[in-house]
């Protein structure tokens, strides 16, 4: 009896799918400029992004892939999000704290993830109160919690000291912690609260025998590396340090348009026919 292969798609959303106003990266003459479809509105005003291209490819992508969008976003910030095409039925929000299944946290997914945390790393509280007593007020715009689960600030980049953000990763390392900066963000993330994690655990639900992913930072660096095939554009922290791996395609495109690069490669490779005996 015949199988019919799935396809999972995990695929990171700021700076890999959708972009701000300010990290569009257009190059091109205003005239020349492609046309943007608003996939998020914040506080009445439009915010996040995509080209009118990669819409119509997100479509595509969500009815013949299963698409889980991916992100370190809380649910409340990713429930703004209005991808065009249909509503996946999986996404993995809070960095994998949170598997949205049709919309709902999946409480025996969030069960699990607490008590790795409280195995295998320092306490929340210890990390935000190191956060907060080392951070300087003079770039320090917002100090937040996400989820319980991880930590944040809202810097101005530039005022950030040179060397900063090293010295935070230093001693995160030792508890158990990574840091990441992604534009005016800092965050400290548990190491064991990974994207990949998620991943893996929707592949099993789903069936899926073939898993593709996008990401452009250095907290979707497990994601990456945990599929068959991915991408990962020419901007970001991933792109500034120069990684890839065998099966990632580092992208030259930047901004807006290497989102829609993205969508390009993941279609192509979901169009590829795949038989099971």
């Amino acid at each position: 009896m015949s199988a019919t292969p799935v396809t999972l798609v995990a695929s990171d959303l700021d700076r890999t799918l959708i972009y701000s106003a300010a990290a569009l990266g257009l190059t091109v003459a205003d005239a020349q400029a492609p046309r943007l479809l608003c996939v998020e509105v914040y506080e009445g005003k439009p915010l996040s992004y995509v080209t009118e291209d990669a819409a119509e490819l997100l479509g595509e992508l969500g009815r013949s892939a299963l698409f889980v969008p991916t992100t370190t976003r809380t649910r409340e910030q990713y429930g703004r999000i209005r991808l065009p095409g249909p509503a996946p039925q999986f996404a993995i929000c809070a960095n994998g704290g949170h598997l949205l299944v049709d919309g709902v946290s999946d409480p025996d997914w969030r069960a699990a993830v607490d008590e790795r945390l409280a195995a295998e790393c320092a306490p929340l509280d210890e990390v935000r109160a190191h956060l907060v007593r080392t951070a300087d007020p003079a770039w320090l715009l917002k100090e937040r919690v996400a989820e319980d689960l991880f930590a944040y600030l809202v810097v101005e980049r530039s005022l950030l000291p040179e060397g900063w953000v090293k010295e935070l990763a230093v001693w995160a390392e030792r508890r158990g912690w990574t840091v990441s900066l992604q534009g005016r963000k800092i965050y400290a993330v548990p190491k064991p609260l990974t994207k990949s994690a998620a991943m893996h655990e929707v592949a099993r639900r789903s069936g899926a025998d073939l898993t593709l992913a996008a990401g452009d930072s250095l907290l979707d660096a497990d994601l990456l590396l945990a599929a068959d095939h991915a991408w990962r554009p020419g901007h970001g922290e991933l792109a500034d340090a120069g990684w890839t791996a065998p099966h990632v395609m580092a992208l030259e495109d930047r901004g807006v348009a290497a989102g829609e690069t993205i969508l390009r490669e993941l279609v192509e490779r979901v169009r590829r026919p795949r038989t099971y005996p």
